[in-house]
């Protein structure tokens, strides 16, 4: 099952039916619920929404209730991907475009393989924040950050081609996802080869890392070499 909102709420449901079950009721379930998915407590509206959803034997329908929480997408969904967009893998990164394409795609359940293949990248609707998206730094995620704007209202996070926004220089064919967002590169095309954009590829989406993955039984006249730095000798090529 490919992460969207209905694997996270199969997910959040079958881990607490299982560690809960046996000894918490209804509403002690949905509180532990809550408090995974959306990491704040819930109100007691929500709560008791919950338990009776939970009480009623649907567990996955308590699980989408609480999913309704904006900070599920503004904290659970932002710590759960930002990990993949530096080279540390840490959560303690502020939101950028690449984390903020993951989100989005998540939330509007579109297919997880186009997080490495569409021309897509989710920026903050018009006025919703000041500056608008560029290409040479990450002002616009740090205001919608610092705004706490709410990422799981499609009216406040959209969708647009990557190879439309301004100063792009992608085509619609050259689009790749969070591949070609300005976080990944930034993070990860280093010393000018893309090494380090695949290494963290592999590990971030196949859970390899190169040594895993890589093919040592081909002969070298298949494996293509670095581009040297000093092209026949002259570093100034």
């Amino acid at each position: 099952m490919r992460p969207t909102t209905r694997w996270f709420a199969a997910v959040a449901a079958v881990a607490i039916s299982i560690a809960s079950s046996a000894w918490a009721g209804p509403r002690e379930q949905a509180r532990r619920m809550h408090d995974r998915l959306a990491g704040v407590p819930p109100s007691e509206a929500v709560l008791t929404a919950m338990a009776q959803q939970i009480s009623n034997n649907d567990a996955v329908g308590a699980a989408y209730i609480a999913m309704q929480n904006p900070d599920f997408y503004r904290v659970a969904l932002k710590n759960w991907a930002t990990p993949w967009t530096n080279v540390d893998r840490t959560v303690h990164a502020p939101l950028n475009d690449f984390s903020a394409t993951v989100i989005g795609l998540i939330r509007d359940d579109r297919p997880f393989t186009e997080v490495l293949s569409a021309d897509v990248v989710y920026v903050g609707a018009p006025g919703v924040v000041p500056t608008g998206y560029s290409q040479t730094d990450n002002q616009h995620y740090l205001e919608l950050e610092a705004q706490r704007v709410d990422l799981g209202d499609p009216t406040r996070l959209v969708p647009v081609a990557q190879s439309t926004l301004p100063a792009s220089q992608l085509g619609a064919n050259d689009a790749a996802g969070v591949l070609t967002t300005r976080a990944f590169g930034e993070a990860y095309f280093s010393a000018g080869t893309n090494r380090r954009a695949w290494r963290f590829t592999g590990m971030n989406f196949l859970c390899r890392d190169m040594e895993q993955l890589h093919d040592i039984t081909l002969p070298v006249d298949r494996i293509r070499q670095d581009v040297t730095r000093s092209p026949g000798g002259d570093s100034q090529i």
